[in-house]
């Protein structure tokens, strides 16, 4: 056989097993994630495992031993919120007010959330300024 034929041929048997790699990684990473809901999407659903995101409500962070108690509300409406129980590791920015995610299940009306999951979203350096000047258009 040719060596410059046998050249081509690596090439396209190489070129097709790295496109159906990329397609099937593409595939994986798309079809494994799951969006996060908000307190008033859980309301009323009890087990399933779901990511949880909202903001921690005022006045609901307790410390009970190795646990942490808090409530999760809606970043649009305050009023919704589920309480959470988590034990792990707590984030240093952690606190009343923050956005956070959180991975478990609701069991009767609780979200419970698994070992070490809490994400704690840090705010924007450009929100205050956001808010102070909400006719500027901020480019990051």
């Amino acid at each position: 056989m040719d060596p410059d034929r046998k050249r081509k041929i690596r090439l396209v048997v190489a070129l097709g097993a790295a496109v159906l790699l990329a397609a099937g990684l593409v595939y994986t990473s798309f079809s494994a994630s799951s969006e996060a809901k908000q307190p008033s999407e859980l309301a009323g659903v009890s087990g399933g495992s779901y990511d949880l995101t909202g903001k921690v409500a005022p006045d609901s962070v307790e410390h009970q031993g190795s646990e942490l108690r808090f409530e999760v509300a809606d970043r649009e409406d305050p009023a919704a919120t589920i309480p959470v129980t988590y034990t792990g590791t707590i984030p240093d920015p952690f606190r009343e007010g923050r956005e956070v995610i959180v991975s478990g299940t609701v069991n009767d009306g609780t979200f419970v959330a698994e070992k070490d999951s809490l994400i704690t979203k840090c705010p924007s350096k450009f929100a205050d300024e956001a808010e102070e000047n909400p006719d500027q258009v901020i480019i990051e």
